[in-house]
């Protein structure tokens, strides 16, 4: 292994990861943003009247699954035995049916889509286990509770052969310090073979970053002894910004972490996407008198609820951001948004809307012929006496961050690395003016012999698989095996990731 040069082999290599970059002129990273699309649930059961809370989106055995928290009343507590774990499946990701289980009654009835009830349903969140020796009966685990201190069992452990049908593991629960009353995530890291676990903790004082509400770490090898690794660190913060996450509010309540939602990347598992609920609240303020449903936010913050400014149910706000680790501990924070609250109407702009599910799937495209993209599903509105909604939003495939240049033209340069295949494929998009070019460069920087940008063949369009070319032709079998680095010639286009194969 030379020093200072990465192992990349065949796997997809995504902008989201910043160290990919060694160097740009006249070119920058640019974060995208998902896009809404239709509303794909509507929580308008009687079992149904506060949710959808902290939902999970998973693919599974041909069929699109959701999980999501519901109650009879918007008054349910964290702890409030009424609470309940709803189901819905899907063909296609677009379209979703509540199916009648008849596991649990509701009044006097099981035709309902309830597969738990309790405590345990406040954040009931699953995953497919896809270690090759897994157990059948347990493919689907799960992690819901919160802390014993205020009533709770701590984060308990479930299993299922079909993901409906729920038992509990064991008599304990996972050995984990925190308050787990928010969504608490666990899943098989395939590429590194451990179990990793995320929750929310509150960061006390005395660290460069502030405190307030933010994510802890765990792995494990076999999902019963677990290493904690403590809090996450951030580059360049927590909230996305070089300056100081304190903004206005001495308190710690601006710019903390309420969910993290972190996950293997799609098509890149070495790549952990995170796509944190961020929470900000500055208190009543003139902007405040200018937001939605001025009436029932007046009445929320005068309910003087702890955990922050007395006002938050009416003050707090959330939006989601977008960040990305190679080790699960340091994650680079994007500074803007990735999802925001949106256009002002009834029921946005409030704490609890524009967070999330945890869960990135692929779903067929609404052009005819186009490649599947990317959905993610997204609170639609939150506190005011109306149904609950999931939206759903989509994002091209590897198309969280680009590399671009404007028509006058910018470059980037990768650090060196090492590849195995023999032709190189990249995912971008070009103005019908625009071109991108590539050269591949010894680590010194030198064009290697046949792949300089001259040599390369102008590459316009918009393609999730383009092969790139040169005069000599598209074989880089060649240089396979030693150090390069890539320079890209970019002209109102972006690129979204690379990757070599073999053909």
């Amino acid at each position: 292994m030379h020093a200072g040069v990465v192992e990349t082999g065949s796997r997809r290599e995504l902008f989201v990861d910043p160290s990919l970059l060694d160097r740009a002129e006249n070119a920058r990273l640019v974060l995208h943003h998902p896009q809404p699309a239709e509303v794909a649930l509507v929580c308008d059961r009687p079992w149904e009247t506060e949710g959808p809370g902290y939902p999970t989106v998973l693919y599974a055995d041909g069929l699109y699954r959701m999980y999501y928290r519901a109650a009879p009343s918007k008054e349910c507590s964290d702890l409030d035995q009424r609470q309940c774990t709803c189901y819905a499946e899907s063909r296609d990701g677009i379209i979703w049916h509540k199916p009648e289980l008849g596991l649990f009654e509701f009044n006097g009835s099981t035709r309902n889509n309830i597969i738990w009830q309790g405590v345990l349903s406040h954040n009931f969140t699953p995953f497919l286990d896809t270690r090759p020796d897994c157990p059948e009966e347990e493919r689907f685990k799960a992690v819901g509770g919160c802390c014993a201190e205020w009533g709770g069992e701590n984060l308990v452990a479930l299993a299922s052969p079909d993901g409906i049908h729920w038992r509990k593991m064991g008599n304990r629960a996972l050995p984990l310090n925190g308050q787990f009353d928010s969504q608490n995530v666990v899943f098989r890291d395939e590429v590194r073979r451990v179990y990793r676990a995320f929750w929310r903790k509150w960061r006390a004082e005395g660290s460069r970053i502030p405190p307030g509400r933010d994510i802890c770490a765990a792995v494990s090898e076999d999902f019963e002894n677990w290493t904690e690794l403590g809090f996450l660190d951030y580059q360049p913060n927590r909230s996305g910004s070089l300056e100081p996450d304190r903004g206005d509010d001495p308190s710690g309540d601006h710019h903390q972490l309420y969910t993290n939602n972190i996950q293997p990347c799609p098509a890149a598992p070495h790549i952990l996407i995170g796509l944190p609920a961020r929470y900000c609240d500055r208190g009543w303020t003139v902007s405040t008198d200018s937001l939605p449903d001025l009436d029932e936010r007046r009445e929320m913050a005068g309910r003087n609820i702890a955990g922050g400014r007395p006002t938050r149910l009416g003050t707090a706000l959330w939006d989601t951001l977008l960040m990305a680790s190679l080790d699960g501990r340091t994650f680079h924070v994007w500074p803007e948004a990735f999802v925001r609250p949106g256009i002002q109407r009834r029921g946005n702009w409030f704490y609890g809307q524009a967070g999330c599910a945890w869960g990135i799937v692929e779903t067929p495209s609404c052009f005819a012929s186009a490649p599947p993209e990317l959905s993610l599903y997204v609170t639609d509105n939150a506190r005011v006496n109306e149904p609950g909604r999931l939206r759903r939003f989509t994002l091209r495939p590897h198309g969280f961050v680009s590399a671009y240049a404007p028509l006058t033209g910018g470059t980037i340069t990768t650090r060196a690395f090492i590849f195995d295949g023999n032709r190189l494929e990249i995912n971008f998009s070009s103005s019908a003016g625009g071109r991108l070019r590539v050269e591949i460069q010894e680590p010194d920087g030198k064009p290697l012999p046949g792949f300089s940008l001259d040599d390369c063949h102008m590459q316009y369009g918009d393609q999730l698989d383009r092969i790139v070319s040169w005069k000599c032709g598209a074989d880089v079998g060649s240089i396979a095996g030693r150090p390069v680095r890539l320079r890209i010639e970019i002209k109102d286009a972006d690129i979204f990731a690379f990757r070599f194969f073999t053909v």
